[in-house]
């Protein structure tokens, strides 16, 4: 098995892990604690593993695309959270579920988001490049949505507490430790080795995620379907409107079709495995259900992706 093998069945495993895990996760209670257990260190590893991949010492080159990034930004912190404002409105008697469905289609994905835009014939660097920026701009913007969009529900459901230890030990202490590395790799073999080794981790370290992720949560879902419906006519309607959001943003910015397209998947596909710890950590009347609510956009999006890989392509056409 090389690491080209991974890469390129990597969706393919992770619809295996998907499936492995909601098994695992719906016949052993004993499975689904332990999977609850993992999910921080696995989400810290996954992260550390993808951050190594990010030339982060040579990002100004990758944000030379002012276009790009001002299309991204666009899309993703003024269009999409005017969507999720509007479809979320019918949540607002069920906090718990409103606050699940923010955290998760509030944030854009930074990690197995590269692999569906390359996979749909996007500009994968493009989106890998702007990753960091993603990452600070929506942590540093959600709290503000949340206060925003939940209005006088916000007090309950909100603690800046979990959000800041999330942030750091989610998002700073990996970053950190993946710039220190691309530094150490100047002068040391030794830490080339060693980032060599790590750049076979992204896909199984995801696929680590997904079990971790679904595994712990899978029962609840199951256990909870009728008091979920209401969130899949939301998600539904998420991704059906957010990707003509993407391309919209693109056509404004007059770029070229591969980065359309990657503007198109970023502005569809969500932050769910990171925002996760935030919901569990919700005060106890509403982060199990904010949890679940977060696991079901997960399902229901991992089956959109596949939906994307033709539909994306074909709203936005080589010309």
């Amino acid at each position: 098995m090389s690491r080209d093998w991974l890469e390129q069945h990597q969706v393919v495993l992770y619809f295996l892990a998907v499936a492995a895990a909601a098994v695992a996760g719906v016949v052993s209670g004993g499975f689904a604690e332990l999977a609850a257990l993992a999910i921080t260190p696995a989400i810290a590893v996954l992260m550390y593993a993808m951050f190594l991949q990010i030339p982060f010492l040579e990002l100004r080159q990758a944000f030379a695309h002012r276009c790009f990034v001002g299309a991204l930004l666009l899309a993703n912190f003024v269009l999409v959270p005017a969507l999720v404002w509007l479809i979320t409105l019918p949540l607002a008697g069920n906090v718990a579920l409103l606050a699940g469905a923010l955290l998760v289609l509030l944030t854009p994905c930074i990690d197995y988001v590269v692999v569906f835009t390359h996979l749909g014939r996007g500009d994968s660097r493009l989106v890998l490049a702007a990753t960091p920026l993603l990452l600070l701009l929506q942590l540093l913007l959600l709290p503000l949505y949340l206060q925003l969009m939940l209005g006088e529900q916000a007090d309950a459901a909100i603690a800046v507490r979990p959000f800041a230890e999330a942030f750091l030990l989610l998002i700073v202490l990996p970053l950190g430790l993946a710039v220190a590395t691309e530094l150490a790799g100047r002068r040391s073999n030794l830490a080339k080795a060693w980032s060599a080794g790590w750049a076979w981790l992204p896909v199984p370290a995801m696929a680590a995620v997904l079990v971790a992720v679904v595994g712990s949560q899978i029962a609840d879902v199951v256990q909870q379907l009728a008091l979920l419906a209401p969130l899949l006519p939301v998600y539904l309607a998420f991704l059906v409107f957010a990707p003509v959001l993407g391309v919209l943003s693109a056509r404004l910015f007059r770029l070229e079709v591969p980065a359309a397209r990657a503007v198109a998947f970023s502005a569809s596909t969500r932050n769910s495995l990171v925002v996760l710890p935030l919901a569990l950590a919700l005060p106890a009347p509403i982060g199990a259900l904010a949890a679940t609510a977060v696991i079901t956009q997960t399902l229901v999006e991992l089956i959109g992706e596949l939906v994307y890989l033709r539909a994306i392509p074909a709203l936005v056409k080589d010309r």
